[in-house]
């Protein structure tokens, strides 16, 4: 995601780290106790221990290698993966948590477009509708794979912010990436004022948005791409085509929750054309731009 503070004030502490290959920051008020903000970082690295795909005894990873089989779920990871069938049934397929197969086709750094070929064959393993949910036990084909990168850092954002609100906690921000999550305004009730990234200039701010509390997320095609004949192809990829989108240039939501907001800049982009009706309909608040850096602001009023 694309955000940068653009309002940090010295009433605040600030605690950086490191996870989810990603920078992470809580800005908390000064007098916040240590055992809290140790128990925030601790929730979002055990998160990140249960779900990433790149750790062998990962929940993600035991449910992968026994792709084929019944697994039995926990409610954590029930709850995530129904959450994952709704946003693929929201999206109409396109968010679709088995896709992530289709980096394989995908070389960002060597900037090679994939043949027809390797693409068909990763498409034929993709589709979160052949998966069966029974009694808090998952069955999926052998050939399967479930990815849950495009929910796990938006979950943790949620989760350890409900760590400091149970603490007492009611204004500051955590900060997992730029997937954020405002506790609340500052002390004398204005709204934080967040940047949203410049798509192709990602080291400054195209836009400054006030947000007096809930989740803010963005989704665009400047994270990994590259370009042939002046044409961008991003990571962003349609999961019936296996191509990558490109009708806008980022998504960003506000909404009640990280989770939401995320999952729903990332849906919006990939309808593409269609994704501002769609995002209108959700009633959030949100900034799409186009590859021309011309901006859309749609409000929920």
């Amino acid at each position: 995601m694309s955000t940068k503070h653009s309002d940090i004030r010295a009433t605040y502490l600030v605690h950086e780290f490191r996870a989810m290959a990603s920078p992470c920051c809580f800005h908390l008020p000064a007098d916040t106790a240590t055992d809290v903000i140790t128990a925030m970082e601790a929730e979002v690295r055990r998160i990140e221990a249960k779900y990433s795909r790149y750790r062998d005894d990962s929940v993600l990873s035991r449910i992968n290698q026994n792709a084929g089989q019944t697994v039995a779920l926990d409610n954590e990871t029930l709850w995530l993966i129904n959450y994952a069938c709704a946003c693929f049934e929201q999206s109409d397929g396109l968010f679709d948590i088995s896709s992530g197969v289709l980096r394989q086709a995908w070389d960002f750094r060597a900037g090679v477009l994939p043949s027809e070929s390797v693409l068909a064959q990763l498409l034929a393993r993709v589709g979160f509708d052949r998966i069966e949910l029974s009694g808090g036990h998952l069955t999926m084909p052998p050939d399967m794979e479930l990815d849950l990168g495009g929910i796990g850092k938006e979950y943790a954002v949620d989760a350890a912010a409900k760590i400091a609100r149970e603490a007492g906690i009611n204004r500051g921000v955590v900060d997992l990436g730029g997937d954020l999550c405002v506790l609340g305004p500052h002390e004398d009730g204005s709204p934080w004022q967040l940047g949203v990234r410049n798509p192709r200039d990602t080291e400054s701010a195209i836009a400054s948005l006030p947000v007096y509390q809930g989740g803010m997320a963005s989704s665009g095609d400047y994270e990994r791409f590259f370009e042939i004949d002046g044409k961008r192809y991003c990571h962003l990829l349609n999961a019936r085509t296996g191509l990558p989108v490109e009708y806008w240039a980022s998504v960003t939501v506000i909404a009640p929750s990280c989770l939401l907001a995320g999952t729903l800049s990332s849906i919006a982009m990939l309808k593409q054309e269609s994704g501002e009706d769609w995002l209108r309909s959700q009633e959030v608040n949100a900034l799409l731009i186009r590859p021309d850096l011309s901006l859309l602001s749609l409000t929920d009023r």
